[in-house]
């Protein structure tokens, strides 16, 4: 994700993506056997905010990896994969779980999978071509269909857990805000549809993050969280984490 300040003064756009979506299904990883509760093979996927990318231009720990901590001071054993990658869109993850062998390999030994997809396909056309931001809604809900079918196909008792994301533009002025924050309430809405038609775990973060966001987004020049906003997050997805424990 990268910061597009400089182009969305005044930008007025609708805050509600329609997409038709069934009505779905019981949700998914309900099925593990006792003997396998205290094992958690977990494959993490997503952009930035997986790989753990700092308000500081570095690597470190991500929500992810904190989510690990958790199994792991709780007793469990963990096998952990985390493919998430900087700058990832969704079309690159669909790209990833319809061709990569060795993605696909670790998601049909998981019990655990979480994602967080799609801010950058909303950046990407903010900065390219505002007008017609709306498309990169309709490109995420029809990525994450795919992605999440496609994890079905290959773990049809995986559990998955798909992140809202926070509002990351907490030092922008009002006016600002006002232009963005609809986007990413719809951006948000197209990802929870997506996930409950498919019967997988939508895990909103955008109220826990608001409550310190200036700390947690530190950085005015940059849109990532430090450790301790990837900590809230990881206690987010491990109150989710529901059966496993």
């Amino acid at each position: 994700m990268k910061s597009i300040k400089k182009k969305v003064s005044g930008l007025l756009i609708a805050s509600t993506l329609v997409v038709g979506v069934p009505l779905s299904v019981q949700a998914k990883g309900n099925n593990l056997h006792n003997k396998e509760k205290h094992k958690i093979n977990y494959v993490a996927l997503g952009d930035s905010l997986a790989a753990g990318q700092t308000p500081y231009h570095q690597l470190d720990k991500s929500y992810a990896d904190y989510l690990v901590k958790r199994f792991e001071q709780s007793q469990y054993s963990v096998s952990y994969n985390n493919f998430g990658v900087s700058r990832y869109t969704s079309e690159n993850l669909k790209n990833d779980i319809l061709n990569n062998k060795e993605v696909q390999d670790k998601i049909k030994n998981a019990n655990l999978i979480t994602i967080d997809i799609g801010a950058n396909d909303l950046l990407a056309k903010l900065k390219t071509d505002p007008a017609h931001v709306k498309d990169s809604l309709l490109a995420v809900a029809n990525n994450l269909q795919i992605i999440l079918q496609t994890m079905d196909s290959l773990n049809p008792n995986v559990k998955v857990l798909v992140m809202g994301y926070y509002n990351p533009f907490p030092h922008y002025s009002q006016e600002q805000q006002a232009s963005l924050l609809p986007l990413l309430e719809a951006l948000n809405k197209t990802i929870e549809d997506r996930s409950i038609a498919n019967g997988d775990k939508y895990v909103p973060t955008a109220q826990v993050i608001k409550r310190n966001e200036d700390q947690y987004v530190p950085n005015s020049e940059d849109i990532h969280l430090n450790l301790e906003g990837y900590q809230v997050v990881a206690k987010e997805f491990w109150k989710n984490t529901g059966e496993l424990k």
